[in-house]
C-alpha cells in the first residue's frame, strides 16, 4: 500500500491509537492521524470514512470503547465498508470474503497486543477479486446504489 493508513478515535481509546499509530510506523506504515478529542465519536468516524471513500486512505483504523459506534457511523459513508473485529479469523475474512476497508476496534475490548496482532493481519491480507466472495461484495454495492444512488 502506497496510501497513508488512516487512523481516529474518541478520547476513551486515544491511548490505543497512539500505541498502533507507533506499532503501524515501526512496520514502515505512514499514518494519518485524525485525532480522539470529539466526544463525539460519530464525526471522527465520519471524517476517516469520508477520506477513505473519496481514495485518500486505502484502509483505516477507528477505535472507542467497543469499536461499535465508530462502525455504524462509518458505514453510513457510500464507499466505506468498516468491521468490528476482535479475533484474527474475522480480520483476515473482512478483506477476503467482504472486502472492508475500515477495521474498528474496541479499547475496552481488546488490549494492546491483541489490538496490534489485529492491525498485523488487517495490514497483510489483500482481496482477490474473481473469488467465490465477488458475487457477494457485488450485491452488498448493488444494495449501496438502491439507497444511494452512487457507484462503488
Amino acid at each position: 500500500m502506497t496510501k497513508p493508513i488512516a487512523i481516529g478515535s474518541d478520547p476513551n481509546a486515544s491511548a490505543l491509537k497512539e500505541v498502533l499509530m507507533v506499532f503501524l510506523s515501526s512496520l514502515g506504515y505512514e499514518v494519518d492521524d485524525y485525532g480522539s478529542d470529539d466526544i463525539i465519536y460519530a464525526n471522527t468516524a465520519h471524517k476517516v470514512a469520508k477520506a477513505v471513500a473519496g481514495g485518500k486512505h486505502d484502509r483505516a483504523v477507528l477505535l472507542c470503547g467497543t469499536g461499535l459506534g465508530m462502525c455504524i457511523a462509518a458505514n453510513k459513508v457510500p464507499g466505506a465498508y468498516a468491521v468490528t473485529c476482535t479475533d484474527e479469523y474475522s480480520t483476515e475474512r473482512s478483506i477476503l470474503s467482504n472486502n472492508a476497508n475500515i477495521l474498528t476496534m474496541g479499547a475496552k475490548v481488546v488490549n494492546d497486543e491483541i489490538a496490534k496482532s489485529l492491525v498485523t493481519v488487517w495490514m497483510s491480507v489483500q482481496y482477490i477479486p474473481g473469488g467465490r466472495s465477488q458475487p457477494k461484495i457485488y450485491r452488498i454495492y448493488a444494495i449501496e446504489k438502491e439507497y444511494t444512488g452512487s457507484e462503488k
